[in-house]
């Protein structure tokens, strides 16, 4: 029996003793859904299987004392089928015993779902638009967005596994004053002159740079033969790169998509798929700020103000109201935000229920004001619209920060992290922390094979499950003759319990949008099951002692080997692990090695 069975159990009883009138004051309406009902692992094994604290929640309802209804609640449990006893505790506190078989079988639902063991469809009928990374095409993948990816996209393999349909979506930035720094770097770069003031650094500068020029040169343009404007220094002498000019334009124009082409295949890489590759300057192409701005002038929220276009959003909750059009005549940046939640929320193929953003540490200041726009747009902020704000990333080697990048300077890359570590490691150790605390990547202890690596420790309960496996086919054993209910030593209690807990924490992780629970799920797992397997056999064990013979080494023999019933239940049991271990970390995008 799970804890989702014990909630909807206790669910159903608390209906029934309404409706005997034996509840007091409780009545149908007041009593919470089936999954308000928490079922809790006792921390003392000695308090039983399982623990609810459901008498405790309704007894001021009720007008009872919490424990005098528990005891309610614990007469009709111990005549429920699969219960061995029931206990009331402290407060009100109810202790829940299986019998055997109904905490075993648990072993079997995972082997007949497979796969989709824990999966569910509370999320369907939902479209939620995901979007994570929209690194700036100005450079590679840095540590903070490649954290972005391992959680995103482990975010949305966990949205899908609650029933969610979830667009994958990368917005390139590839409009305004970045790109003509970019740019310009690049210009400067060709000419071998020093970088502008505000421009981009590292040598994949020097590279694109060489890059363009040879693919100018195939096309027949003698790139750096174009007109060039010199844009001077300012006043300390630094040198400002060009202004406008033909040349810098051509250098966008190719450099821009090569960026593009070095950013999809570094996800890809990174086993990271998006369904959509979003370009902002479409945004304006397209007449979408355009109209986005109409809407919200049509709604009341736009008025003009010393020669600029202003959104009223301290309407909607913002501390100050915001440029969009500054008296120039050019776009402020947000216009092309509010543009683009428009389209998200309106296109035609997967318009989005609910819109989630995952931005940088840096823009945490955002948050109002595109909260305030969702709701000018008559949208839910925090529903329709959800933000979450990432913290930083710190790589270390030998007990020292890392920082510097042979290619890209002053930080470390998407592929510097992987090719210290691999692709599993890197994802795992960045998807393991919950996205709103700053991380540390030990590269030393990624790299080792040892229990404190916890990607290691994951994989090696995976591998060493289909070990087993492998001797059990070896010795025979098949799941022919299997009784779960021989599942009833505390070391079986303890993994059955585990797997129990999965849907439970599946549908967690999917509403609180955490995968990092997935990995202390998996750790936690792990842990139990690799406890179990020294203690508990599926195969004899192989004699050790070369000086034991005859009587002596058959009873080490038979000490060793448990009963074919028993053998064949625990292979069963050690399969259900494999089972859920390699789904957990198909979830984080990392891999479930059989051998290791």
């Amino acid at each position: 029996m799970s804890p989702e069975a014990l909630s909807e159990l206790i669910f159903n009883i608390a209906n029934t003793l309404v409706s005997e009138g034996k509840a007091g004051t409780l009545t149908a309406d007041l009593i919470p859904p089936q999954a308000k009902f928490a079922v809790m692992r006792p921390k003392d094994r000695a308090h039983g299987d399982w623990a609810s604290n459901a008498a405790m929640q309704l007894a001021k309802k009720a007008g009872m004392k919490p424990r005098d209804l528990a005891e309610l609640f614990a007469v009709e449990l111990t005549n429920a089928d699969g219960i061995k006893s029931v206990e009331v505790a402290g407060p009100g506190f109810i202790n829940i015993t299986l019998d055997s078989a109904s905490a075993a079988a648990v072993v079997d639902t995972v082997l007949e779902a497979g796969s989709d063991y824990g999966k569910n469809d509370h999320l369907s009928g939902k479209t939620l638009n995901l979007e994570f990374v929209s690194a700036n095409p100005t450079g590679p993948i840095h540590i903070g967005g490649t954290r972005w990816a391992a959680v995103g996209d482990s975010m949305a393999r966990v949205l899908e596994a609650n029933g969610a349909k979830v667009v994958r979506e990368y917005y390139f930035n590839d409009h305004g004053e970045q790109i003509n720094r970019f740019a310009k770097s690049l210009v400067a770069a060709a000419h071998g002159e020093e970088t502008p003031i505000d421009g981009y650094k590292g040598a994949y500068i020097d590279e694109i740079a060489k890059r363009v020029i040879d693919e100018a040169n195939a096309d027949g343009v003698d790139v750096l033969s174009l007109p060039r404007v010199d844009g001077g220094a300012d006043q300390d002498g630094n040198p400002l790169g060009e202004g406008d000019s033909e040349q810098r334009e051509e250098f966008r124009k190719r450099a821009v998509p090569m960026m593009f082409d070095e950013i999809q295949r570094s996800m890809k890489n990174f086993r990271v798929n998006f369904d959509v590759w979003f370009h902002e300057n479409s945004l304006y192409s397209d007449g979408e700020v355009d109209q986005a701005i109409a809407d919200l002038r049509a709604r009341g929220d736009i008025y003009e103000k010393d020669g600029a276009t202003w959104f009223e959003s301290t309407k909607h909750g913002d501390d100050k109201d915001r440029v969009i059009i500054k008296s120039d005549g050019n776009y402020a940046y947000f216009a092309a935000d509010i543009a683009y939640y428009r389209n998200k929320r309106h296109r035609e193929t997967n318009p989005a229920d609910v819109a989630i953003y995952m931005l940088g540490a840096d823009h945490h200041g955002y948050i109002g004001r595109m909260m305030a726009m969702c709701a000018a747009f008559g949208d839910k902020p925090g529903e329709n619209m959800q933000i979450l704000i990432g913290q930083l990333v710190n790589v270390m080697k030998d007990g020292k920060a890392v920082r510097m990048s042979k290619r890209a300077g002053n930080v470390v890359t998407i592929d510097d992290l992987t090719d210290a570590i691999g692709v599993d490691a890197s994802r795992y150790s960045l998807a393991r922390t919950d996205y709103n605390s700053p991380v540390d990547i030990d590269l030393n202890l990624l790299a080792s094979h040892s229990n404190e690596n916890p990607v290691y420790y994951v994989q090696y309960a995976h591998a060493r499950s289909c070990n087993v496996d492998r001797n059990a086919a070896a010795a025979g054993i098949t799941y022919e003759g299997a009784d779960v209910s021989l599942l009833d030593t505390t070391a079986d209690g303890e993994v059955l319990a585990a797997l129990a807990q999965w849907p439970a924490l599946l549908r967690e992780a999917g509403d609180l949008r955490a995968p990092h629970r997935v990995a202390h799920y998996l750790e936690d797992l792990a842990a139990t099951y690799h406890k179990w397997y020294n203690v508990e056999r599926v195969v004899p064990m192989e004699l050790t002692d070369p000086e034991a013979r005859g009587e002596q080494a058959d009873a080490i023999r038979i000490a060793k080997a448990p009963e074919p019933a028993r053998a064949a239940a625990r292979l069963k049991l050690n399969d259900a692990v494999k089972t859920v271990i390699a789904e957990g970390l198909d979830l984080l995008g990392v891999t479930a090695p059989d051998k290791m």
